[in-house]
């Protein structure tokens, strides 16, 4: 058997790796004054010590080149109720007005630029750390520098199977207790 036969085709990957719920985000950075997001699901907690978080980005997409000139860049959880920032940052809006959002700054580092969008359910400042390579994408690796946790209720937005859904906090499920073997 070669190893061509034994990989899948890119759309089975896909179609399999959609069944793993994330939370959906915005990207943020500001260049020359400007703010400029894009929406992202591959996004992921690094490292605690140093507090390090990854987003991955599509090299043809055009906030990867907007990340490798920025030094800065924020990424902005969002709430169940905010698909619609979810699809105007991902290029998808067919309006002729954009949904309602703002920028605010960062309190905790002003010195530094950064935005994030208002109102969103947490936010992520971070300094750019490193870019790796990986695949047809850019690892882009942050150092946190100031976080930011929006008001209850706190509902994030998923995405799971190619579609938007909402988590209902008010109803708890916890874990079974442990059986130690």
């Amino acid at each position: 058997m070669t190893e061509s036969s034994m990989t899948p085709d890119s759309r089975a990957f896909r179609n399999t790796i959609g069944l793993f719920a994330t939370g959906v985000t915005v990207i943020t950075t500001e260049i020359k004054g400007e703010v400029h997001g894009m929406t992202a699901n591959a996004v992921a907690s690094l490292s605690l010590d140093p507090m390090l978080l990854l987003a991955s980005v599509g090299k043809k997409a055009r906030m990867a080149g907007l990340l490798q000139e920025a030094s800065t860049f924020t990424v902005n959880i969002l709430r169940a109720d905010q698909e619609s920032l979810s699809t105007f940052f991902a290029g998808g809006w067919k309006e002729p007005e954009p949904p309602p959002f703002q920028f605010a700054g960062w309190k905790e580092q002003p010195q530094m630029g950064m935005t994030r969008l208002e109102n969103v359910l947490a936010a992520i400042a971070c300094v750019k750390h490193e870019i790796l390579e990986g695949g047809d994408h850019w690892i882009i690796v942050g150092r946190v520098v100031a976080l930011h946790q929006g008001e209850p209720p706190r509902s994030p937005l998923l995405f799971y199977g190619g579609r938007y859904y909402q988590l209902d906090v008010t109803k708890e499920h916890p874990a079974p207790p442990r059986r130690d073997m």
